[in-house]
């Protein structure tokens, strides 16, 4: 194994190779997750629409990546994840969940596997040091090396209908492994950028299709370029973490500390899917196994009218007015124009229909469970 090479505590946000160029573009800042990132450039709800109908460019490079490679590469993730990944194609992505001992979820990534002995696990940035220790520890026993590459990479996501055109105009990116028209969803491919390696993977967090370019730092700058450059008459522009948000929630997608955390199962924020029970065995099974939840607390989708959103912490309202959940994630739909919100509630109160309420600063505002996701592309 290789040791992590874990930033060492400071309070003093990390930047990304980025950096200059958000101040160069007027972009507003904030510390998420440890890191200085662009929280917008011009407007919350422009970038959303720009997102909605052309393309947005994210800079994401506050992800944490991982490399393991090995003979036992699979066998391994298969015991350190919940869900199969030695049966993963080679060039497929696959979403898991890293869980603690007790059943509760310690991160939700992205797994890539990009040989038969090599994959690629992409965290959550604030988790970094939890999913490190995490897949060091797990790795005992195992003919595996693990190693903390975060450091090496910037990432940078094109998001949008229009997004394959931007990467198909985008000057010195090419000599992909597997041309980008035949690349499916959830897919990832080696390609160049000037010369440069970059892998290209048609993934994202904003629920539309796009891509996300993991490329070394040192050329991460020119890479932003070249897309702005290519993306720019298609109507492509820079999304900070506010549009990410609106986004993403609107997508039905849960945020690691709002809708996850190791106090939530995968089954509470329906994620049971995820997990693959009939594995042998894998770090958390046996607390899964012996969970009784059916009073725990799920998530579902919360619908409502007017403009006053229910956001992080409002309590969830029944019938008679008593709290009977609360929301984790809320907001005025930029999309679909009435507030949404994601929250966790009795799970006899669960049903699609259900009339609830929401406590909005004092106000009862009457909301309905909804089907997630509340936005679905049409193609």
């Amino acid at each position: 194994m290789t040791d992590p090479a874990l930033p060492r505590g400071s309070a003093v946000p990390r930047e990304t190779p980025l950096a200059a160029r958000h101040r160069a573009l007027g972009a507003s800042f904030t510390d998420f997750g440890g890191w200085s990132m662009p929280v917008r450039y011009t407007s919350d709800l422009a970038e959303h629409h720009a997102v909605r109908t052309a393309a947005g460019l994210f800079d994401i490079s506050h992800m944490a990546e991982f490399t393991v490679v090995g003979a036992d590469a699979g066998a391994f993730l298969d015991h350190a994840l919940a869900g199969r990944l030695s049966t993963l194609p080679v060039g497929k992505a696959k979403y898991s969940l890293l869980l603690a001992e007790s059943g509760g979820i310690v991160d939700d990534l992205i797994v890539y596997r990009l040989g038969d002995e090599e994959f690629f696990v992409v965290a959550n940035a604030g988790n970094r040091g939890p999913v490190s220790a995490a897949l060091f520890e797990r790795a005992e026993g195992f003919e595996v090396t693990v190693t903390d590459d975060t450091d090496a990479f910037a990432l940078i996501a094109v998001q949008g209908p229009v997004a394959r055109s931007v990467l198909g105009a985008t000057h010195g990116l090419g000599e992909e492994e597997r041309p980008l028209e035949e690349l499916p969803y959830y897919a990832a491919t080696r390609a160049r950028f000037d010369g440069a390696p970059v892998l290209i993977a048609r993934t994202g967090y904003t629920g539309e299709d796009g891509y996300e370019l993991y490329v070394g730092n040192d050329r991460a700058d020119d890479l932003w370029e070249a897309l702005t450059a290519a993306g720019a008459p298609l109507g492509l522009v820079p999304a900070g973490l506010a549009a990410r948000d609106t986004l993403r929630l609107e997508a039905g997608m849960p945020l690691y500390g709002h809708e996850l955390s190791l106090d939530i199962v995968p089954a509470q924020a329906g994620l049971g899917r995820v997990v693959a029970v009939d594995k042998d065995d894998f770090v958390g099974k046996a607390a899964l196994e012996s969970v009784v939840a059916t009073e725990a607390p799920v998530l579902v989708g919360l619908v409502s009218e007017g403009r006053r959103a229910g956001r992080a912490g409002y309590a969830v309202l029944g019938p008679d007015g008593e709290v009977v959940g609360e929301v984790t994630s809320g907001a005025l739909s930029p999309t679909l124009g009435h507030p949404i919100a994601l929250a966790f509630v009795a799970p006899a109160l669960s049903a699609v229909g259900t009339e609830l309420a929401l406590d909005v600063r004092g106000t009862r505002i009457p909301a309905t469970v909804s089907p997630l996701p509340f936005y679905r592309r049409t193609k």
